[in-house]
């Protein structure tokens, strides 16, 4: 069995009408699996052996094979539409930092910086970051959405 964990956090209460505010993280954690990386490979077609074949990862030099940098980072949006359903990304830059090996937990983060309202939507821009089971850093970079309301929602 597969172990995959989905942890929430979120500093503004998910039960008040406290509103997404400067400063305020969203974080969760997550185990990309052998058959995560397959199926990234199949939509993205992205064949790289890196991804795939633990031998020729080890025979590149990393202790086993690697989840593509893109299946990381493609952690920040869920994150933030978990709490606000559409929501669009609009932007994100990324740094990628450290290999993110297969069945290693990670902890992804958003922290809201700036918030600013225009007409009938408001756009924040975020500091993302992405942890390993040690607390190192492994994927950092800089985010903009576009939210309908800054209320998140009741679950």
């Amino acid at each position: 069995m597969i172990k995959r964990t989905l942890f929430n956090y979120m500093s503004v209460s998910r039960y008040s009408t406290s509103l997404l505010k400067t400063g305020d993280k969203l974080k969760q954690t997550r185990i990309f699996s052998s058959q995560d990386l397959v199926d990234f490979s199949k939509v993205t077609l992205d064949a790289n052996l890196l991804h795939l074949d633990p031998e020729y990862a080890r025979n590149g030099g990393f202790k086993d094979i690697l989840v593509p940098g893109m299946l990381v980072a493609s952690f920040f949006p869920r994150i933030i539409a978990t709490h606000f359903p559409g929501v669009v990304y609009a932007s994100q830059t990324l740094h990628f930092r450290l290999p993110v090996y297969v069945e290693e937990e990670i902890t992804g983060e958003v922290e809201a910086t700036s918030i600013r309202g225009s007409k009938n939507k408001y756009i924040a821009k975020f500091i993302t970051r992405c942890y390993n089971n040690t607390g190192v850093l492994v994927l950092d970079g800089e985010a903009m959405a576009v939210f309908p309301t800054l209320c998140p929602t009741q679950s």
